[in-house]
């Protein structure tokens, strides 16, 4: 069975805000949302409500977890078991091959059935960061036209970066000047020793320094939905898992950026957090340096692109291994 952790409590809920509980996945998108911004709404929330729709409160604590990444666990559709879903996003996404060479790649390139193949797929799932393929999953599903899909969300960032003020179909912005909106992304750098910021994100962008950076982005879902003040974001691989992240908009719809923490202002992010020191620990407290501002109208047309099992395997890359994706 499927076990759900609920970590925090209805007491927990700030009073402000519960008179406008609201679920972000179920509203009708606003009026002028365009089709290819509902297409990447939908594909992200459909996986949200898959995995149970955990997710991370306002404080940046987990409110709700349930299966994870390798389990053999039913989703929600009591069909989907959870780690073959997880090999999905890769296979589907198109980022499973260039991750070839890396162990247990090939084995989840295999339907699912040989106790072998399976556990050494599991296993790939378990060290490869997921959350870019994932991303690059929802932008196939959605038919984004021109979305370079990668297992490194630092080459969508690029790509955004260098398209300019024209960028297609996504446009980099300061997530501190600009407003979110459905179909958008919000990205954080990962594992840095000072955060940055959009203007250091920039700097080394166009110095060529930011080579393969990690990062983390998510799929903006829905922003001051009923008047919350909140901004609703998907992502994959958060807590090992497809969850929903909440931040806190101000009255004009700005995102208020999570200030960095004393302990963590000379340091890595959150390096004070212990059960000692819970007033450090905060997963929203990140370096918020890029907004992928969506630009595509129109999704493609077509079939949404399905994994062959019995399609021969691609021979084995000649390249060096590829650097791990960051999460």
């Amino acid at each position: 069975m499927v076990y759900r952790y609920l970590l925090c409590s209805v007491a927990l809920l700030a009073p402000a805000f519960a008179a406008h509980a609201v679920e972000a996945c179920d509203i009708p998108p606003r009026f002028g949302v365009s089709e290819t911004a509902k297409a990447v709404v939908r594909a992200a929330c459909d996986e949200h409500r898959l995995w149970y729709r955990p997710f991370i409160d306002r404080d940046g604590r987990i409110a709700s977890l349930g299966v994870t990444e390798a389990e053999a666990e039913h989703l929600a559709d009591n069909g989907l078991i959870a780690w073959q879903r997880v090999a999905g996003y890769w296979r589907e996404s198109g980022t499973l091959s260039p991750m070839g060479a890396i162990p247990g790649a090939t084995s989840c390139m295999q339907p699912a059935g040989n106790r072998y193949t399976d556990s050494d797929c599991r296993a790939f799932l378990i060290d490869n960061p997921w959350s870019a393929a994932f991303i690059s999953w929802v932008m196939t599903r959605a038919g984004v036209p021109g979305f370079n899909r990668s297992p490194r969300h630092i080459d969508y960032i690029r790509a955004a970066y260098q398209g300019g003020a024209n960028a297609s179909p996504y446009r980099l912005a300061d997530p501190a000047n600009e407003k979110p909106a459905p179909g958008d992304m919000l990205c954080f750098l990962r594992d840095r020793s000072t955060s940055l910021n959009h203007a250091g994100l920039i700097q080394a962008l166009g110095s060529g320094r930011a080579g393969n950076w990690k990062s983390h982005c998510e799929v903006v879902i829905g922003a001051n939905v009923g008047g919350d003040r909140t901004l609703y974001l998907v992502g994959g691989n958060v807590a090992n898992t497809v969850a929903m992240r909440k931040l806190t908009l101000d009255r004009t719809g700005m995102i208020e950026l999570p200030k960095p923490s004393q302990a963590a202002a000379d340091a890595v992010v959150e390096a004070g957090c212990s059960p000692g020191h819970e007033e450090e620990c905060n997963l929203n407290r990140q370096d918020w340096a890029a907004l992928l501002k969506l630009t595509a109208n129109v999704p493609m047309q077509g079939p949404t692109p399905v994994f062959d099992g019995n399609a021969p395997l691609p021979p084995p890359p000649d390249e060096p291994v590829p650097a791990p994706p960051t999460r």
